[in-house]
């Protein structure tokens, strides 16, 4: 709850923060050379399938998922739409400028993809804790665990097994570094959770519906009932 208590313009600045690191750090894995996360690798199949660029076909596959997340009334948030487009358009233009190299050697990928991992974790506390809604992907995550009762980590799994042969056959790049990230990019998130002494059990999100409206632009009235007792 105390997540929630923040002033909107500070969540806001959280949000932005988080969305951006997660922007930069898709840019370093994937110039990392050593091949991308199973979401990656689905964006960057189709994004040489439509000739369209990664950022593109992120945002194309946000908003088919936004959709689908619709439909079934799973909650949309300020951040679930902020982290459909922000983090392509982000993306095309940190690759566009060439600020970020691409490896051509083994210990230079590896660095990239380290620091790649660093910053996700660093950029999940930023993103999560502004408590502005999950991204349009976790939300069908949610969508299949509750349509299939299946436990969640199984349909995570399978979500990311999909989007991963998807984009393989697409022509998306699979290697070394796809597993690195899929064993290592867990404890990264963890441990950044640590050091920002950040508890996603105390978390909740505001979603674009009348109760979440309230709590973004209205008053906590029981903090201001509290403050008038106080003062009487």
């Amino acid at each position: 709850m105390k997540y929630r208590q923040r002033p909107l313009y500070i969540r806001l600045i959280l949000l932005m923060t988080g969305l951006s690191l997660f922007a930069l750090a898709v840019v370093l894995t994937v110039n990392a050379s050593l091949g991308l996360s199973p979401w990656d690798i689905f964006h960057q199949g189709l994004a040489s399938k439509l000739n369209i660029t990664i950022g593109q076909a992120s945002i194309g596959v946000g908003l088919i998922i936004i959709l689908i997340n619709f439909i079934f009334r799973e909650k949309i948030g300020i951040g679930t739409v902020l982290n459909t487009f922000y983090i392509g358009f982000l993306m095309d233009r940190i690759f566009q400028s060439g600020v970020i190299p691409v490896a051509h050697d083994l210990p230079t990928g590896l660095l990239m993809l380290f620091l790649g991992l660093t910053i996700v974790g660093i950029a999940s506390y930023f993103y999560l804790s502004a408590g502005l809604g999950a991204g349009p992907r976790d939300g069908l995550m949610v969508i299949l665990t509750k349509k299939t009762g299946i436990n969640v980590a199984y349909v995570r799994n399978m979500i990311e097994i999909t989007a991963t042969i998807f984009g393989f056959f697409l022509g998306g790049t699979l290697g070394i570094g796809t597993v690195i990230s899929a064993l290592t990019v867990g404890f990264f998130i963890r441990f950044f959770f640590k050091v920002f002494h950040f508890d996603i059990n105390e978390l909740e999100h505001d979603y674009l519906d009348a109760e979440g409206i309230r709590n973004i632009f209205g008053k906590n009235t029981e903090v201001i009932y509290e403050e008038k007792e106080v003062g009487e």
